[in-house]
């Protein structure tokens, strides 16, 4: 398996690094560096200067309630619970035997991913989006709508832009669009200056994606589609 092409960028390591990004798009962003020992090398680095500079840093005297006081206040006021812990990076899942045929072999579902479907896709239902084209939902909070996108050969995404921010890790398979050709371990990025229609290869594909704002479809029949169809 060759490693990836395209990656995430520094800035969204960065977010990710520092506990910034929301649920889902570190889910994508964890599961990518599964993929990739460039980026956890880059994220490890992130982290130990993170940490070098926490320590730098003279701790701040507190009265002795202090923590009594900061627990009945969450207590009081839920919106202060601190939000869901992003997915713990692990080791990249095993390699396919370079004999094994794509075709036989299961889709690659490393961990952090794992966790959230309760292990691979054996036995798990997915929901109709399209002709060819099916999703598995998952929960990530309400920031991001998560789920696994699994594409038949040759089919096509409805043309779409996006209302903010949208990442999508190739787990199987691969898809082109207008920004580029993506295999497995590869990260794409939209944002509402792109447009595109992503296509899945021949051999079909399987990502993961994450979307924040919605996406929205476009041209005259994906105005009028925009009313009916969740995606």
């Amino acid at each position: 398996m060759s490693l990836p092409s395209h990656h995430p960028g520094d800035t969204l390591l960065i977010d990710y690094a520092g506990g910034a990004l929301c649920e889902g798009a570190s889910l994508v962003v964890a599961t990518h560096m599964a993929f990739c020992p460039c980026c956890r090398r880059m994220v490890g680095e992130m982290e130990a200067v993170g940490g070098a500079l926490l320590d730098d840093l003279e701790p701040d005297s507190v009265s002795p309630d202090c923590l009594d006081a900061l627990l009945a206040r969450i207590d009081r006021d839920e919106s202060l619970r601190p939000p869901p812990c992003r997915p713990a990076l692990q080791p990249p899942a095993p390699q396919r035997p370079a004999h094994t045929p794509t075709t036989a072999a299961r889709p690659i579902i490393p961990e952090p991913l794992r966790g959230y479907l309760g292990g691979g896709l054996e036995g798990k239902r997915w929901r109709f989006l399209q002709p060819g084209m099916a999703v598995i939902d998952l929960r990530t909070g309400s920031s991001a709508v998560t789920r696994l996108v699994r594409m038949k050969g040759g089919v096509a995404a409805p043309q779409h832009t996006h209302g903010d921010i949208e990442l999508t890790v190739v787990l199987e398979g691969g898809f082109s669009d207008e920004l580029g050709s993506f295999q497995p371990g590869d990260i794409a990025i939209g944002d509402p200056s792109i447009e595109h229609r992503p296509v899945a290869d021949p051999e079909g594909c399987l990502c993961l994606s994450a979307t924040i704002g919605g996406l929205r479809l476009t041209g005259p029949i994906g105005r009028i589609l925009n009313r009916f169809m969740d995606f």
